[in-house]
């Protein structure tokens, strides 16, 4: 699938460890488009419809053994096919040892060509991960991401309501910072959103009154993180007495972002609330309530209620 985003090949080689064996004199400016690769099994027999050139190919075993079984010409002739539909890159996988064919087709059609050491379905598991992540769909949200109890809680609201100052009091309290002010969130699968801080502003967090403070520095290192998938938004607003909040977490409140429905609370902030406190109580109860444990519910089944709470919760049907 074609992304609207690229990653450059040259990331590809240093993520992997690749070794080079044919790069054309423009490396620098190749990219990769395409989250999905490719065995060119069915092509080295001579079926090219459906080819998608974007893909990174990726030669194992069973794509070696199958060319030294054919004649010499004729193995020669479809390795010259492959390369001549100028694929975005190759790469052997077992460190196997290919013919000079290999690298003579890759200079002619200038196509990039490597090899690693790693088994192919491990690399090519690794590589469709590490595209998944950089071509991924993105959005930035203005807001803080951080990790409480191994759950990932991004945190919404106006400029100056204490998301930064939060962050902190959630940092100091054991758990670890991922991104302040400006989280880039990525969908990463059809379940999975994932978020991270912009290169420039990574670990730095600004409070009112003392100004830039650099997280990891002061903190030390266990205090922040890369990446971190989203289990929850929190909204944070200031207390609206005129608003009816939620009181008891029967109704399943969702943010949607990136086409993704995520599990979302709005809790208003006054004078007396710690919300580091109130964060980690959340953080908590979102994980039973993944593991299928919902107090509200056990409650109103121990008070006898649950039947009365169906009923109120019915929808009444249009005449």
């Amino acid at each position: 699938m074609k992304s609207d985003f690229t990653v450059s090949l040259t990331k590809v080689i240093k993520e992997f460890s690749l070794e080079t064996l044919y790069a054309p004199n423009n490396l620098e400016e190749l990219v990769i488009s395409s989250n999905e690769v490719n065995r060119p099994g069915l092509q080295m027999a001579g079926y090219f419809e459906f080819f998608d050139e974007k893909r990174i190919q990726i030669i194992g075993k069973a794509e070696e053994s199958y060319l030294e079984n054919l004649p010499k010409s004729e193995a020669d002739m479809r390795l010259k096919e492959l390369f001549a539909h100028k694929p975005s890159a190759v790469v052997v996988c077992r460190d196997l040892e290919i013919g000079e064919k290999f690298v003579e087709f890759a200079r002619e059609f200038s196509v990039p060509l490597f090899k690693t050491g790693v088994s192919t379905s491990s690399f090519a598991s690794a590589l469709i991960a590490f595209l998944n992540l950089n071509l991924a769909p993105r959005v930035t949200r203005h807001g803080v991401l951080v990790e409480v109890y191994g759950e990932g809680i991004l945190l919404l609201g106006e400029s100056g309501v204490g998301k930064s100052e939060t962050a902190i009091e959630l940092v100091k309290r054991g758990h670890r910072l991922i991104a302040d002010d400006a989280v880039e969130i990525r969908r990463v699968s059809d379940k999975s959103l994932v978020g991270t801080a912009p290169d420039n502003i990574r670990h730095f967090i600004e409070l009112r009154g003392i100004g830039i403070i650099n997280a990891s520095r002061i903190f030390g290192a266990g205090a922040v993180k890369l990446t971190e998938k989203i289990d929850l938004i929190i909204n944070i607003e200031q207390w609206d007495v005129n608003k009816a909040y939620d009181r008891m977490g029967l109704e399943r409140q969702t943010t949607d972002i990136l086409g993704l429905e995520i599990p979302s609370l709005t809790i208003p902030v006054k004078p007396g609330r710690n919300l580091a406190v109130i964060i980690e109580v959340a953080a908590m109860n979102n994980r039973q309530k993944k593991l299928g444990y919902n107090a509200a519910e056990d409650l109103l089944k121990k008070l006898g209620m649950t039947d009365e709470v169906a009923d109120e919760n019915k929808s009444v049907e249009p005449f």
